[in-house]
């Protein structure tokens, strides 16, 4: 099974590296940002068929590893 984990930073938290990335884009030329955050993308293959299995795995995973929960939000997909 497959699997595509999504980690953003929570809103009200300060993104420098999103805030650079808004600046290279207009002094780039693009048109139309209004703001941007960075986050990051995990995909991830499971040796699990069992979804709630599966969506267990992640959840720990996520808590204990792939996210700092204190300042990020987390989203799991099963594909």
């Amino acid at each position: 099974m497959k699997a595509r984990v999504t980690v953003t930073l929570k809103s009200g938290v300060l993104d420098p590296q999103g805030k650079a990335i808004e600046g290279a884009l207009r002094s780039l030329g693009i048109e139309g940002v209004d703001g941007v955050r960075q986050g990051k993308i995990f995909e991830i293959e499971l040796s699990s068929d069992d979804r709630a299995s599966a969506e267990a795995v992640l959840k720990e995973a996520c808590e204990r590893l792939l996210a700092n929960t204190v300042v990020e939000n987390y989203r799991v997909e099963l594909l």
